[in-house]
């Protein structure tokens, strides 16, 4: 669960992430350029850490950037990190390289979602995919998590979903565990209460492909597409908004899905 109070101190918040982390005092420490005995006072509260070794520790215990705004305020001391609106003037660069980024890869589907899987932009890629799907599915804010496994979403529609579903349901809980974010974790709570279709047994297997990774095989107007999906993320962002974007490209998987998807472009 994100705290974002004071009435817990910054050392028992700061033990739970290194518990966390199945890092040793003496461990953080020898990262930090500290001693295991500062690192226990600081745990039990009988020293004030700095904000220098608040942000310190934060970063060798990979904490996420919001979560070190909170550690930070548990501490006593103001936020290091803003959280600038995406639509803000301030972040137009961000917000007009990945238009582009993602238009540059159509006609592959590629989308950018923040902390809770809300689409904050998509390419026709990615539209394509959605055609047919219910207006209630589509209305703000966005849902990626909810568009693809709601029954009346893209779920009917993949081939393999049990087993996709299995790896999106994987991919959130690895996320609330780092983030320990109760949205993110009522969201998982909800799509994972989602009816699965029972499978097709008069459906032929799929033909044999050496994939590298598991693959999304979804159907659109009577073909199957395959799909491998990336995810790429900020390095060393400094705006809790920012840390918090991913974008997700699917690199067609097959010879097929490359020829169809240059077909509709051309």
């Amino acid at each position: 669960m994100t705290v974002t109070s004071t009435d817990r101190g910054v050392g028992p918040l700061l033990r739970a992430w290194r518990e966390q982390r199945r890092v040793s005092q003496l461990e953080l420490a020898l990262r930090a350029d500290s001693s295991a005995r500062h690192i226990s006072f600081i745990e039990t509260g009988r020293s004030r850490p700095s904000e220098e070794m608040v942000l310190r520790l934060a970063e060798h215990l990979d904490v996420p950037v919001r979560e070190r705004n909170a550690l930070l305020l548990a501490a006593g001391y103001a936020p290091h990190y803003p959280e600038t609106p995406l639509d803000d003037p301030a972040l137009d660069a961000v917000r007009q390289g990945m238009e582009r980024l993602i238009q540059g890869y159509e006609p592959y589907p590629a989308i950018v979602v923040d902390a809770l899987y809300n689409v904050q932009a998509a390419n026709r890629g990615i539209l394509m995919l959605l055609d047919g799907i219910p207006g209630h599915l589509l209305e703000p804010p966005l849902n990626a998590m909810r568009l693809t496994l709601h029954p009346e979403g893209l779920a009917p529609r993949i081939r393999n979903l049990r087993e996709w579903r299995g790896h999106l349901l994987e991919q959130m809980q690895r996320q609330i565990a780092l983030h320990r974010s109760e949205p993110l974790r009522k969201l998982y709570e909800e799509v994972a209460a989602y009816p699965v279709p029972e499978e097709d047994p008069s459906e032929e297997p799929a033909e044999p492909v050496p994939y590298f990774a598991l693959p999304l095989r979804i159907e659109h107007e009577g073909r199957t597409l395959s799909f491998i999906s990336s995810i790429s993320t900020f390095n060393t962002p400094m705006d809790v908004t920012v840390a918090e974007l991913a974008i997700e490209t699917l690199l067609p998987a097959d010879p097929a899905t490359v020829k169809y998807l240059q077909s509709l472009m051309a």
